[in-house]
């Protein structure tokens, strides 16, 4: 076997097995599984004694994460929302950029290091990681809100800035005397603005081409992909359209990868197969961005918080506390409220992968030392580590720090990005029904209970269909109903039905663990998937769990003996001895039937 297919091959199973194995101890010990990744990551570094990975293929790997999950953020992320952040992402994004880097600068000028090295230095201190943040705000059910929103559009803004500064560096170098070529664009302050202006050009041709002609073109190829009724063909052009519009970017516009990725996210999020393209890249992204945190565990040394624990914790402090406390000030400056400075600072509380390459880029420019790349990868490290608890905080905080607007109303409160009062938490109801999901399911549910009269509380995860359903005048709580306080606040414990219409078996069965944890009395009806899900279910405490194929086949049947000429009473008779032989089928059926989870998203 060739040898890089070799290396390409352990370095993967090295990755996966550790990242699982660490992963899973972390989650035992109540900490945020991303932590065992970077300490796998630690494990099989060159840093470490026993086996040593090859870093840059686990580098390499870990880009293709970084574009997999900049594109699904994309997918969620319409171009409408980021217009919307706009008066603040833009303004306060390049403030905190400004403040970050000056506070870098002036504390490695403490250590001896020339201007040059300092600004370098502090730009790379200054930006965020989008994949911890994303990860960040999935787990704490604030990816969809508006204050994460506002987030994912302050990191795109960074994004953008750090694209700027990457082209101007070389530039700089040569002025500064750096050992490094000279650019190609020129020297000096002209030189600076001829680099400085042509990357504006570049950028705005490339948002111009794909919002222009990608709005098209992209939704277009999709849905021939779809009509040709291969699902392998469907994913392989959601992989071809994020993948290809992502090394076209970087290899036409000078662009980022992971910026033109996003792009081609946010153009696909138009389509109305937006949802099931999701879907299909899911597992590929949650695979990729483990091997990210991986690869950022391979290229730390702990050695350095030994040899230079002052200098490390100074970078930690800059990046945990002076990062979040002044984005906190740019926030309530701007007139937003403290809620989203909190979910803003915490967000901003860390550093990743452009700040590496940043470092890599200022190493190799001479225009800063080795020691630099190795404080930021101890502060990334370390920050990453504890973002996860600052993000749990904020999320605690912010219903302490906002008062409700006056005369909002109960469980009302003002939003300044959206300009209107948002249900945050829907009005206490007793003896009502919680319906899990606003998908097709759901709605058909809903509009049963609206039928008959019925109050109901919905609780859905996805922003639009959230909104969709409150502008119909529903009863909705937005999140995700197997987060700690959703179902709760949904009025759990006064419900007479929970039902949970979920498509995924997996997120279904969260939700399930979720209403017996808070001993909700609700009755609870699941939407199963096989026989061997709605029996696991209802080991799990489900009152009742409804498979799809058990119904379709029931239907059928029915519609089958009617298109005979069978009288309504017998096909009545004869569909509801087949329901109750079924039914005893899955209840006799034993072991067999205890399958393993059927992880995979179902399409709605």
């Amino acid at each position: 076997m060739p040898q890089h297919q070799t290396e390409l091959i352990t370095m993967l199973a090295l990755g996966v097995v550790l990242a699982f194995g660490f992963g899973l101890a972390a989650r035992f010990l109540r900490l945020p599984a991303l932590i065992g990744y970077l300490l796998a990551g630690i494990a099989i570094g060159p840093n470490t004694p026993g086996i040593v990975g090859n870093v840059e293929l686990a580098r390499q790997m870990s880009e293709l994460g970084v574009i997999l999950l900049m594109f699904g953020v994309g997918l969620h992320f319409s171009l409408n929302d980021l217009l919307v952040v706009r008066r603040i992402a833009v303004p306060g994004a390049m403030i905190q950029i400004v403040t970050a880097t000056l506070i870098g600068t002036l504390v490695s000028r403490a250590w001896g290091w020339n201007w040059s090295a300092g600004l370098v230095f502090g730009l790379a201190l200054s930006v965020a990681s989008t994949v911890v943040l994303l990860r960040a705000l999935d787990e704490v059910s604030l990816l969809d809100s508006p204050n994460g929103r506002i987030a994912v559009g302050w990191l795109v803004v960074e994004d953008i800035a750090m694209v700027l500064a990457l082209v101007v560096l070389p530039a700089f170098a040569a002025p500064v005397g750096a050992d490094a070529p000279a650019a190609p664009i020129g020297a000096g302050t002209a030189g600076v603005g001829l680099a400085l202006g042509l990357t504006l050009i570049k950028v705005s041709a490339f948002v111009a081409v794909v919002l222009v002609f990608g709005r098209r073109a992209v939704p277009w190829l999709l849905r021939q992909a779809a009509r040709s009724g291969s699902r392998e063909l469907f994913t392989l052009a959601v992989l071809a359209i994020a993948l290809g519009i992502a090394y076209g970017s970087a290899a036409l516009f000078g662009v980022s990868f992971a910026l033109g990725a996003f792009f081609a996210g946010v153009v696909l999020s138009e389509s109305e197969l937006s949802h099931r393209a999701a879907t299909e890249s899911l597992p590929l992204q949650d695979a990729f961005a483990v091997l990210f945190f991986v690869s950022v565990g391979m290229l730390f040394d702990p050695s350095i918080l030994v040899n230079d624990t002052l200098s490390v914790i100074a970078v930690v402090l800059v990046i945990v506390l002076g990062k979040a406390l002044t984005a906190t000030g740019i926030v309530l400056a701007l007139g937003y409220p403290m809620s989203t400075a909190l979910v803003v600072s915490a967000a901003l509380a860390q550093i990743g992968e452009f700040s590496f390459i940043l470092a890599d880029f200022g190493v190799s420019l001479g225009l800063m030392p080795m020691e630099g790349r190795d404080l930021i990868l101890a502060g990334a490290l370390l920050s990453i580590t504890v973002n996860p608890f600052a993000f749990a905080a904020a999320k605690l905080m912010a219903p302490l720090l906002t008062a409700p607007t006056p005369g909002g109303g109960e469980g009302r409160h003002f939003d300044p990005l959206l300009g209107l009062h948002v249900e945050d938490r829907p009005t206490a109801q007793a003896d009502h029904v919680i319906v899990v999901g606003a998908g097709r399911v759901g709605r058909t549910i809903v509009a049963a209970l609206r039928k008959a009269g019925t109050p109901y509380v919905i609780i859905e995860r996805d922003r639009r269909r959230a909104e969709k359903a409150r502008e119909e005048g529903a009863a909705v709580k937005h999140g995700d109903a197997a987060a700690p306080g959703v179902l709760e606040d949904a009025g759990a414990e006064r419900a007479r039905l929970i039902v949970i219409a979920v498509p995924d078996g997996y997120e279904a069965r969260r939700v399930l663990e979720r209403a017996r944890e808070i001993d909700a009395l609700a009755e609870v009806l699941v939407r199963a998937h096989g026989d061997a899900d709605r029996t696991y279910l209802q080991e799990r405490g489900a009152t009742r769990a409804i498979s799809a194929e058990y119904n379709v086949g029931s239907a059928m049947a029915e519609a089958t003996l009617s298109g005979l000429g069978v009288a309504p009473a017998a096909t009545s008779t004869t569909v509801d001895e087949l329901q109750e032989a079924e039914s005893s089928n899955v209840e006799d059926s034993g072991t067999d039937m205890h399958g393993a989870p059927e992880l995979r998203p179902h399409p709605e």
